[in-house]
């Protein structure tokens, strides 16, 4: 929610358009379970932020202390400049848009998402006009007089969304709000999500498990793994250049080399990681191109995924490889290696990245 309580005379106040978040060495403990450990964090006005991490990693604890649900063990939270670690969730600038859509049943469309407007009292003229905008925002104005159980989960979640916007925060925390939508819907909302984060142009938290939706919605990405932050970048920089085994493995399928194998390769003994799709598949009797390293092996298994197959390969040194290649051959021609074949896998080294 937004703050409706006046402030006291001198009251430090945030500038009404900025939206940065700053996290200052936060930890949070509950017992002698510490969920999230000297966090530092900074957020720009404007940035969609993804927080991004398996269950248990810190990721929604640290959302809940921006908003004000979870106090602060220690360290300090600021909005705008301001400190609010000790302020309570009502006096917070910002607003949050949670899993479930919590919409008023008995309400209409309009009501529902003028709600807030009518609690902190403002004229009837003014919320009308603001709940028209707030709806086409989200591209439903042509649904104000209906009641939530007429809408699909998508138009739902819209709603929700419209509603946490028309209180103009200057940040909005979305709590993976699109957890309960099925793939196809939830694919064409992270479009939409995006496009409407543009528009209005306030900074939005996005607290999401799915990688691939952290990487389409994201300006920066924040790898979260055992209360801390393993990686923040851009949705590139994270994905092609991860600075840990742990980011390597859950942004996706990555292969893994180390040890004597990579020392073969490489002369470093150094980890390195190799995606997927940056390995090819050549005849066993065929050199790899200038500058590329190889390991011969079987296919064991192959797995069609529809935009893309991928083949996974038993080395003749030990490791296995996964190599995927896109689908950009006739719709009924056979793939040219099988289950079985005994093959070449071949990458530039300057396509993997090299890990601590």
């Amino acid at each position: 929610m937004i703050a409706t309580a006046p402030e006291a005379p001198g009251a430090e106040r945030a500038h009404p358009t900025d939206g940065s978040v700053t996290l200052t060495g936060v930890t949070k403990s509950f017992g002698d379970l510490t969920a999230v450990r000297d966090l530092h964090l900074e957020v720009g006005s404007g940035e969609f932020l993804s927080m991004l991490g398996p269950s248990g990693s810190g990721k929604t604890t640290v959302l809940r202390m921006i908003a004000g649900f979870e106090d602060v063990t220690s360290g300090s939270i600021r909005l705008a400049g301001v400190d609010v670690t000790r302020m309570p969730p009502h006096t917070r600038p910002v607003n949050t848009v949670f899993q479930d859509y919590a919409l008023f049943p008995h309400l209409t469309i309009a009501e529902n998402v003028g709600y807030g407007l009518r609690v902190r009292g403002a004229r009837r003229s003014d919320q009308e006009q603001r709940v028209r905008q707030s709806l086409e925002q989200v591209r439903l104005e042509h649904l104000a007089g209906r009641l939530p159980h007429q809408l699909s989960g998508g138009q739902r979640q819209r709603i929700a969304l419209a509603r946490a916007l028309i209180l103009r925060p200057q940040v909005l925390l979305l709590d993976e709000p699109l957890g309960a939508l099925d793939k196809q819907l939830r694919e064409q909302m992270q479009i939409e999500l995006k496009q409407i984060q543009r528009e209005v142009g306030i900074t939005f938290i996005f607290v999401t498990h799915d990688q691939e939706e952290a990487l389409t919605l994201s300006d920066r990405v924040a790898v979260f793994n055992g209360g801390c932050i393993e990686q923040i970048g851009t949705a590139r920089e994270v994905y092609e250049f991860p600075k840990t085994e742990f980011v390597a493995r859950f942004l996706g399928l990555s292969n893994l080399i180390a040890g004597e194998v990579a020392e073969t390769l490489t002369g470093e003994r150094r980890t390195m990681s190799i995606r997927p799709e940056r390995v090819r598949l050549i005849p066993p009797a065929e050199a790899p191109a200038d500058g590329e390293v190889s390991l011969t092996g079987t296919i064991r298994e192959v797995v069609y995924t529809g935009p893309a197959t991928r083949f996974l390969v038993s080395t003749d040194a030990g490791v296995e490889i996964i190599a995927e290649q896109p689908n950009t051959h006739h719709p009924l021609a056979e793939a040219h290696f099988g289950r079985g074949d005994h093959v070449r896998v071949a990458w530039s080294p300057d396509r993997a990245a090299r890990l601590p």
